[in-house]
């Protein structure tokens, strides 16, 4: 099969498409024909050495939309069936296994091109908003990088359930239409969302604010993080730490939380069966969509990443095998 791998860390160009064997399935493991797999940033960080060591050679990705090829004794699953998932071994693959765990079924009336963009970024945002965040509908919230992936989901589905008053960030406003389109009610840059934030509320600053971005958009959100409000840090895509001091929360009674689709992935995978069904439904029923910035053909994965980096999109990059 045709697949993308990397020998070494670096820059794009070393994603090199070349041919490797189809992975062989385990128990409770199911062998997956890939459609479409998703690019995420993590996939950036991965491939330029920031998650750690790396055997390699390995192969990035994190999700992908399929049909299953083959299932083990007593599956869950059967051959034929419309999946999306989170494979072990990376997703740029034309074929690729997962453990059952983390595969979930389409809905019929569900294209694999817009199911390849739900998995990483709907089931984490479902899970920020509902699970996390504990977002209610008398809130203000902020979404920090808000035209990307998971600032699309978090948009829309803030808007789906009621939201008070949704602001997002972006860091240049030629993203401001796309953004306000998806539902948010203001829409300002990293520079001046303080200001505006403080303008709008008051004062009293947001209830919630989703952080992606961490670096100094860290401790300028605290600088208009509401009483009692809450800091959820979830990524970290300016590559900078951000940072906080105890007298930042006790106080003020604030608390800052931390969360990960990948740790949850590896240690706590049942608990997301129930959200994949709900945001597959939402999908399916047309109540939330993610634009498709692009769509790249598998050799040229590098080309995907590429356009990652410039930040010059909007919604989401798929590549199909």
């Amino acid at each position: 099969m045709k697949a993308v791998i990397q020998n070494e860390f670096g820059d794009a160009d070393v994603l090199m498409y070349t041919e490797v064997e189809i992975p062989k399935i385990r128990e409770k493991e199911v062998l997956i024909k890939a459609e479409y797999t998703s690019v995420n940033y993590g996939d950036i960080k991965k491939r330029i050495g920031n998650k750690g060591k790396g055997k390699f050679p390995f192969t990035l990705g994190l999700d992908v939309a399929g049909t299953i090829e083959e299932v083990t004794d007593d599956s869950l699953f059967s051959v034929g069936d419309r999946v999306i998932a989170f494979p072990k071994g990376g997703s740029y693959a034309e074929y690729v296994v997962a453990n059952e765990q983390l595969v979930f079924r389409i809905p019929d009336s569900l294209s694999f091109k817009q199911a390849a963009t739900a998995p990483t970024v709907s089931i984490l945002a479902y899970l920020l908003i509902h699970e996390i965040g504990q977002v209610g509908t008398t809130d203000t919230i902020v979404i920090h990088s808000a035209a990307g992936g998971v600032g699309s989901m978090l948009v829309q589905l803030a808007k789906l359930a009621g939201v008070k008053k949704i602001i997002g960030t972006v860091g240049n406003l030629n993203k401001e239409g796309y953004v306000k389109n998806l539902g948010a009610d203001v829409v300002c840059t990293y520079e001046t969302f303080v200001e505006e934030v403080l303008k709008l509320t008051s004062n009293l600053g947001a209830n919630v604010i989703f952080d992606s971005v961490a670096g100094e958009v860290t401790s300028k959100s605290l600088e208009c993080l509401a009483l009692y409000g809450t800091l959820v840090q979830f990524g970290n895509s300016s590559g900078k730490p951000g940072s906080f001091k105890t007298s930042d929360v006790h106080s003020s009674c604030r608390n800052i939380k931390g969360f990960s689709l990948g740790t949850t992935r590896k240690h706590d995978p049942e608990r997301l069966a129930d959200v994949a069904e709900k945001v597959l439904e939402f999908f399916a029923s047309e109540k939330i969509t993610l634009p498709i910035a692009q769509v790249f053909d598998l050799k040229d994965a590098a080309q995907a990443h590429k356009l990652i980096e410039s930040r010059n999109y909007e919604g989401k990059i798929l590549i199909k095998m």
